[in-house]
């Protein structure tokens, strides 16, 4: 049979960077090598109607492949007109229409660029999956068993641990996974910081507290044990894939292993892409959940808030200023000096500047407040829901290159972020409806009529597409 290669898709896609990724393993994902199987077989009897009958056979009612090793297949010689028969045959309604749709799907994606082409193989096979055996279809001898009836309402675990702004950009995803699980159970493990946020957007039906356990606290890690392996996950999307987060597949063994979507040794749905690592997060998470049989994937918006605004502040009425940043990187800071002739230009132009940032940020605050008197500044007095509504509430905001901004940008309103050479805007910028990114080497060498321009025409622009 012809053999297939990641070079029938278009490089970029889904598809090209899957068999890419299956090529370059030795345990190679079951959907890879059934696409194989379709591909040989279509093009060994003709690639007509005819083929595509022989090719649902195959994966719906009975292996036309005898055996494998492991590129080199023995084809059965059947006669399509015995397939058609077999496809008429009641029994198999449900599994031919599955197979059906992998096979059209199938040959749709080849030579592509259409990521929804190729998200509807991924999503063809979930469904196939439902009905048949998949594990069986790919063994050195090949046999056709019917899958076991999924439970009527899943349970799906979500892992997203940290940091804010990683939880923040991984809400579209999670909005995406409680459209496809509309009718299952969804439970999120997290760290503390993020469960009250985590509540606000009602994606999830339970929320775990994750104490993330030190390598040598034994009875910590039992306890986390005893409560994954307690929610009897059918499925786990790990939207962290990290070391820490694959590990706890590890802590499901023994016993029924759910089906994991993530980066983990030898999970059912893994996002096998070569390349994952310099891609946006936004964009890395979106292709894992497509390669689970879920697609499109919004960008994350953060809940609205029912709090009422510190007094003086008004909808639309002030500018946000975020300027902080992790305390272990304090490259990514804009000076506060700058921060502070921006707040007083601001204010000269008829915007009330409103401080925020952590509590240990607050020297940054004064330094503000003593060059430009009238702002506003809630350096430690707010918290995630806080800072939620007063992003949702600001005509625009500007900050570095930390979690608070993550989350303005997902409030909708216009946003300016500063980057320095620390890192990289296209793999972590912040995504919303206006983002505009500036980059400087060193924040030091940052003009403050740039942002401030920035600022002015991103807000002429939000004010535009409202009219």
């Amino acid at each position: 049979m012809r053999r297939l290669s990641s070079l029938y898709f278009p490089s970029g896609t889904p598809l090209h960077a899957f068999f890419a990724w299956n090529e370059a393993h030795i345990l190679r994902d079951r959907r890879f090598r059934l696409m194989h199987d379709v591909f040989g077989l279509f093009n060994g009897h003709g690639g007509g109607a005819d083929a595509r009958v022989l090719c649902t056979v195959h994966l719906a009612i009975r292996p036309l492949i005898r055996w494998r090793w492991p590129w080199r297949v023995d084809v059965s010689s059947e006669h399509a007109a015995w397939a058609r028969h077999l496809l008429e045959r009641p029994e198999h309604g449900r599994a031919v229409e599955a197979a059906g749709r992998v096979v059209e799907t199938f040959l749709a994606s080849i030579g592509s660029s259409d990521v929804a082409a190729h998200a509807a193989v991924f999503r063809a096979f979930e469904a196939l999956e439902t009905v048949v055996d998949l594990s069986a279809l790919i063994r050195f001898r090949p046999q056709w068993r019917r899958a076991p009836p999924p439970p009527p309402r899943r349970n799906v675990l979500v892992i997203k641990l940290s940091a804010l702004g990683d939880f923040i950009q991984a809400l579209g995803p999670a909005m995406a996974i409680r459209r496809h699980h509309a009718g299952d159970r969804i439970t999120l493990l997290t760290t503390e910081p993020y469960v009250a946020l985590a509540r606000e957007t009602r994606l999830f039906d339970e929320i775990l507290i994750d104490r993330r356990p030190k390598l040598w606290h034994a009875s910590d890690w039992r306890a986390l044990r005893h409560r994954l392996r307690a929610g009897q996950f059918d499925r786990v999307y790990d939207l962290q894939t990290s070391d820490r987060s694959s590990i706890y597949a590890w802590l499901l063994r023994p016993g029924r292993r759910p089906q994991w979507s993530g980066i983990a040794w030898r999970c059912s749905h893994p996002h096998a892409n070569l390349e994952r690592y310099p891609q946006h997060t936004i964009d890395k998470q979106a292709e894992q959940l497509l390669m689970a049989g879920i697609h499109p994937v919004p960008l994350p918006t953060c809940p609205r808030i029912a709090r009422k605004l510190p007094p003086g502040l008004l909808d639309g009425g002030f500018v946000l200023l975020i300027p902080g940043s992790s305390p272990r990187h304090l490259e990514k800071r804009w000076p506060a000096p700058h921060f502070a002739k921006l707040a007083r230009r601001l204010c000269e132009d008829g915007y009330l500047p409103v401080v925020v940032g952590a509590a240990e940020e607050q020297p940054i605050g004064a330094e503000i407040g003593a060059v430009c008197p009238a702002a506003v500044d809630l350096i430690g007095k707010t918290d995630l829901l806080d800072l939620a509504r007063l992003a949702a509430g600001a005509a625009f905001t500007i900050g570095n290159d930390t979690g608070a901004t993550h989350m303005a940008a997902t409030a909708g309103n216009p946003v300016v972020v500063l980057f320095s050479q620390a890192s990289e805007p296209s793999r972590c910028a912040p995504r919303g409806r206006l983002v505009r990114v500036l980059s400087e080497a060193n924040l030091a060498d940052l003009a403050i009529e740039r942002v401030l321009a920035e600022a002015i025409d991103v807000a002429s622009a939000a004010r535009l597409r409202q009219h």
